[in-house]
């Protein structure tokens, strides 16, 4: 069964406030992946983020950081490798390795 837009915006207006921060992380999976889907809009497609980046980037919507980070992977919104992160099929070879990973 496909989403309906309109889903992600009535899930959004419970749980994001008027400054764009979320007041709560949804339990209910279904809940949690649309806000997981518009919190990954913060990140730019083909963009490597450092894990210090990705913490600011979501602290400015949520304190719970690092579970919000944790979702987002698992929920293959975004990928990491070593302690780099990048939105999922914005890196065309992930196989690839740029001057900008970090040594093991």
């Amino acid at each position: 069964m496909s989403r309906a837009p309109s889903d992600d915006s009535r899930v959004l207006e419970n749980f994001v406030d008027v400054a764009g921060r979320l007041m709560r992380i949804p339990v209910q999976r279904k809940k949690r992946l649309a806000v997981l889907r518009w919190l990954v809009e913060d990140f730019q497609p083909t963009r490597l983020y450092s894990e210090a980046e990705v913490n600011r980037i979501i602290s400015r919507r949520h304190p719970d950081f690092a579970a919000l980070r944790r979702f987002l992977v698992d929920e293959e919104l975004m990928q990491r490798r070593r302690s780099v992160y990048w939105r999922t099929g914005s890196v065309p070879n992930v196989g690839w390795d740029p001057p900008s990973w970090p040594d093991e």
